[in-house]
C-alpha cells in the first residue's frame, strides 16, 4: 500500500505531545519525592550540639537530629526525631535509636509535627 508521492513523514515530531497517564504520574511522583527529600543542614559546632542536647534532656524536649550519613545516591537520611532516653560515653539514645556523638551533624528542638500533618478545623 502506498501513500502516494506527496506524503512526508514528520518523524519524531508526531510523538512530541503524546504522554501516557503513566508518564505524567511518574513525573509527578518524582517531583513529590524531590520536594520531600531531606536537605543538608548546617554543620554545628560540638559546643552548640552539647548545649541543645543538655537542655533537651533537662527540660524533656523533643529533638530532631541529622546524622552525617548519606545513602548510595548521596542524599541525607531523614532526621531522627524523639526524646532523649539516655546516654553513655559513646552516644545518646533517642527513642530506641542510638546515635554516636561523632555522627551528629545538626540538632534542633522539634515539636514532632510537620505543618502539613496538622488538620484544619472549621470554626
Amino acid at each position: 500500500m502506498s501513500y502516494g508521492e506527496n506524503y512526508q513523514d514528520r518523524g519524531m515530531v508526531k510523538w512530541a505531545g503524546f504522554y501516557l497517564s503513566e508518564h505524567t504520574d511518574t513525573l509527578s511522583d518524582q517531583t513529590v519525592t524531590e520536594k520531600n527529600r531531606p536537605q543538608q543542614k548546617m554543620q554545628m559546632d560540638v559546643d552548640e550540639i552539647g548545649t541543645i542536647l543538655s537542655e533537651a534532656q533537662l527540660k524533656n524536649k523533643q529533638v530532631a537530629i541529622q546524622i552525617e550519613e548519606r545513602d548510595v545516591n548521596g542524599y541525607y537520611k531523614a532526621d531522627t526525631v524523639g526524646f532523649i532516653k539516655g546516654y553513655d560515653e559513646l552516644g545518646i539514645f533517642v527513642g530506641r535509636t542510638k546515635i554516636g556523638y561523632d555522627e551528629i551533624r545538626h540538632v534542633e528542638f522539634s515539636n514532632g509535627l510537620k505543618w502539613s500533618d496538622t488538620k484544619r478545623f472549621k470554626v
